[in-house]
C-alpha cells in the first residue's frame, strides 16, 4: 500500500471507530469517553488501542466486539483491538462534547481528576466532590451511594429540585 492509501485507510478506520458508543453510557462514543486511544495500520490489519475506565471494566469485551463489528461493517477484514493499561484512564480524557452529552442525559460529568504522584492512597470514606445537579445546576447536592449503576459512577440527590442523578467519578 502507498502512504496515501494507508493514510486514507487510517482516516476511514478512525472515523468508523469513533462512532462506536460506550455500552454502559450510550450517549458517549468511546472517543468522547477517552477510551479509544489510537487507530493505526500494521500491514493490512487495523489496530485499535483502547484504555478502559478501569482495569476490571466489565464492558471491555463488549467494547472490543462493537469496535471489531463496526470496522468489519466498513470493509476492514482484519481488526485487532489492543488494551493499554498505562497510563491509566483518567476522567480528564472525556471530551467537552462528551461532558455536554452526559449533562444532557441527566448525568453529572466529572470535575478535574485529583493529581497524584506515587501510589494511590486507599480511602475507606466517601470521596468529597463538588457536584452540580445536571438538571437544575444547583451545587446543593448530597451523596446517596458511592456506587451507582456502574463502578465509575456515584449516586447523588439534588437538595433543590430533589431529583436523583448519577455522577461520573473523577479518576
Amino acid at each position: 500500500m502507498s502512504a496515501v492509501v494507508d493514510a486514507d485507510a487510517v482516516t476511514l478506520a478512525r472515523r468508523a471507530a469513533e462512532e462506536v458508543t460506550d455500552p454502559e453510557m450510550p450517549m458517549l462514543t468511546l472517543a468522547d469517553l477517552g477510551v479509544l486511544r489510537d487507530v493505526a495500520l500494521e500491514g493490512a490489519t487495523v489496530v485499535l488501542t483502547v484504555t478502559p475506565t478501569y482495569s476490571g471494566c466489565p464492558a471491555l469485551a463488549t467494547m472490543r466486539d462493537d469496535l471489531v463489528h463496526r470496522l468489519r461493517e466498513r470493509g476492514f477484514a482484519d481488526v485487532d483491538v489492543r488494551v493499554r493499561l498505562a497510563p491509566a484512564w483518567s476522567s480528564d480524557w472525556i471530551t467537552e462534547r462528551g461532558r455536554a452529552a452526559l449533562r444532557a442525559h441527566g448525568i453529572s460529568p466529572p470535575g478535574a481528576a485529583p493529581a497524584t504522584e506515587g501510589p494511590t492512597v486507599l480511602r475507606l470514606l466517601p470521596t468529597r466532590r463538588q457536584v452540580a445537579c445536571p438538571r437544575c445546576g444547583s451545587g446543593r447536592t448530597a451523596l446517596t451511594s458511592e456506587f451507582g449503576a456502574t463502578a465509575c459512577k456515584a449516586m447523588y440527590r439534588c437538595e433543590e429540585c430533589l431529583e436523583p442523578f448519577d455522577h461520573v467519578k473523577e479518576i
